[in-house]
């Protein structure tokens, strides 16, 4: 998948842009992804400083040189980036060079004739390189309304991180500006999605004048609510997402550049690296599932501060006290196909309670029922999982019905322990599922897609009750691995959500239930689907 470019924009100066951006930038490096800063506050730069520590040398080049090689036919991108040592893969490209000659070099640069000479192509082919190499690119852009705006808030983006503080002048001139990108962006040459925009309230103190400080979040609220409609789940109130979008006024970091998230390792709720890894977290995800970070921020964010990264064991085997001797015969047949296992027993309220798990994947033995804290158990891994290849894998005893188990194991294709298949042959079914030998559904149907196209439609409540039918047997064809029968009920989906006439007042959005099950199908299929590099991973 190509990286996303979010562009960091604010109205007016002392807001925290800067400061922002590069302890994002340092979170999603961290988090394992590659991360390029962009310092395109040309007249002001300052992201340098937040880095200069972990910079190996002085910048002897940066944005401002890409317009000369541009004017000389060069195609160099690369040649200005320096890697930032200790954090990750975290490039970062400054302003320009440290030298007298810089502010010349700014004052002569004649954007529009740059761009009737055929800039905005070699911008593009730029925009284009940077999001083949990395993850996510991010923009410092500088403040107010110029030609400089909007190349970073009209032509490179594809997500615009707003930031404003509490006064009616921030929020106004940030949303004007935010207006204007979007007009202007719709004048691009280009294909462009359209731009989405992540409101950040910034540098708000609501530990004093409790009350003014409500008064004034109820005031955010209403004049960014329009920003939300693009992107925010329909579950979530823009005032839920609003608090998460706070980054607090700390005196202890308004002294010089900081990085606070070098040292606030696990942040308490009352620090800034908390927020910070919150908005982190968001971009990440590139505004995505925040029906769940409603639901459990620590959990929103645990997922995505583990997605990139290597687990230390390959998979959890959870063990109901009923059944520990087989089970223990199971571990030690995974162990001998050198799977990566580690063993769970009901009651562990350890496992519960840690922020991050060690196991890709699930492995859920189930003897009669599921037990309480098995169900605890993949209720936290499910929110843990949020676009990695993680699985839940159940194995039943011969004495248990699937079809007597709740929804999120009975659905899942399920491997059976019994008389005849003893642990060694369960073993290796189980190690061939992790392989990704044995497709959940067929390979040419995308059931992601159109379940995405069903959960975004408005339907009669008539039509609403048929989709919800199919769901609920979809469920069951793709837990078995039915792949006809799957096949069969995508197709009358297709033709159930297929729109007929103009919306009318009788038109209505999926009911919750409906979208909670058209979720729960995604998820699963999200957490069953093999990923070629987990093929490689595991050899």
């Amino acid at each position: 998948m190509p990286g996303s470019i979010f562009t960091f924009y604010s109205y007016k100066g002392g807001v925290g842009r800067s400061f922002t951006l590069a302890n994002i930038a340092v979170l999603l490096a961290r988090w394992g992804h590659r991360v390029l800063c962009l310092d395109w506050d040309l007249e002001a730069p300052g992201l340098g400083d937040y880095f200069r520590p972990q910079l190996p040398a002085r910048p002897t080049g940066g944005v401002v040189d890409l317009v000369d090689d541009f004017r000389h036919g060069r195609f160099a991108p690369d040649t200005h980036v320096q890697r930032l040592t200790g954090v990750g893969v975290l490039d970062f490209v400054a302003a320009g060079r440290e030298e007298p000659g810089y502010v010349t070099q700014v004052q002569e640069i004649d954007w529009d004739g740059l761009y009737d000479d055929g800039f905005g192509e070699y911008l593009e082919q730029c925009r284009a390189h940077w999001v083949a190499r990395y993850d996510f690119v991010l923009v410092d852009s500088r403040t107010g309304i110029s030609d400089i705006g909007g190349i970073c808030t009209a032509h490179l983006p594809d997500h615009l991180v707003l930031l404003f503080t509490a006064n009616r002048q921030s929020i106004l001139g940030a949303m004007e500006a935010a207006r204007r990108a979007d007009a202007a962006r719709n004048l691009l040459p280009f294909d462009r999605a359209r731009l989405t925009v992540l409101p950040v309230l910034s540098r708000f103190d609501n530990r004093e004048e409790y009350d003014r400080s409500e008064t004034w979040r109820r005031i955010v609220v209403d004049e960014t609510a329009e920003l939300y409609r693009t992107w925010l789940d329909q579950t979530v109130e823009p005032a839920t997402m609003a608090r998460h979008l706070t980054l607090p006024y700390v005196s202890y970091w308004s002294f010089g550049e900081q990085l606070p998230v070098l040292s606030e390792q696990t942040p308490g709720a009352d620090q800034i690296g908390f927020a910070l890894e919150t908005v982190a977290a968001v971009v990440a995800c590139r505004l995505d599932r925040t029906d769940l970070l409603a639901e459990n921020r620590d959990a929103y964010v645990a997922s995505v501060r583990s997605s990139r990264r290597e687990f230390k064991h390959e998979l959890r085997v959870s063990i109901p006290r009923t059944f520990v001797h087989p089970a223990n015969e199971l571990v030690d047949e995974l162990k001998k196909r050198d799977v990566r296992v580690v063993k769970s027993l009901s009651g562990d309220r350890s496992l519960l309670a840690r922020a991050e798990d060690d196991a890709r994947h699930l492995c859920l033995l189930v003897d009669g029922k599921v037990s309480r804290w098995q169900a605890a158990e993949v209720e936290l891994f499910l929110h843990r999982t949020l676009g990695q290849d993680r699985r839940v894998i159940p194995i039943l005893t011969a004495g248990t019905e699937a079809s007597s188990l709740p929804g999120y194991v009975g659905n899942l294709r399920y491997l059976r322990l019994s008389g005849t298949r003893g642990p060694a042959e369960v073993a290796r079914d189980l190690v061939g599922q992790l392989k990704g030998f044995t497709p959940l559904v067929d390979d040419d149907l995308d059931l992601s897609v159109l379940l995405e196209q069903a959960r975004e439609s408005r339907l009669r409540p008539s039509r609403w009750d048929l989709v919800d039918e199919l769901v609920t047997a979809l469920q069951a064809a793709v837990g078995a691995g039915d792949g006809a029968r799957a096949r069969d009920l995508a197709t009358d989906l297709a033709v159930a959500v297929k729109p007929r006439s103009p919306d009318g007042d009788d038109h209505a959005p999926a009911p919750p239930e409906v979208r909670r099950s058209i979720d729960w199908l995604r998820r699963t299929l999200d957490t069953r689907a093999p990923t070629t590099q987990h093929r490689k991973d595991l050899g």
